[in-house]
């Protein structure tokens, strides 16, 4: 399985971005995608995550500006970010909880990570 990351750069304050990261592999189930971060000087931390139901869960610096999606046909998931701060600069990853086999145990695996950016 692996993860193809896409979508970081370099914005002002208060502007928007949108990642995307899309799944390959052998995948038979996606339990939930996620986006992780990871600042200069900091442990990686949740961003947002969906699960299978489109239930979503969201870290509380960023509820109401950015909104985790996911395209089930693609094995995709997105996160739109608005009203980017400084604070908001780091690495981000997506992540993917699945099984490899019918009734397996679920794996999780990561992407590559993409560079976020957010000027003052």
């Amino acid at each position: 399985v692996q993860l193809q990351a896409s979508g970081g750069g370099l914005v002002q304050a208060g502007g928007s971005l949108r990642l995307s990261c899309a799944a390959s592999g052998s995948i038979v189930s996606i339990n939930a995608m996620g986006w992780y971060r990871q600042g200069p000087g900091s442990q990686r931390e949740l961003v947002a995550v969906i699960n299978r139901s489109g239930s979503t869960d969201y870290a509380t610096s960023v509820n109401g500006r950015f909104t985790i999606s996911r395209d089930n046909a693609k094995n995709t998931v997105y996160l739109q970010m608005n009203s980017l701060k400084p604070e908001d600069t780091a690495v981000y990853y997506c992540n993917l909880d699945c099984t490899i086999k019918p009734g397996g145990v679920v794996f999780r695996y990561w992407g590559q990570g993409t560079q976020v950016t957010v000027s003052s």
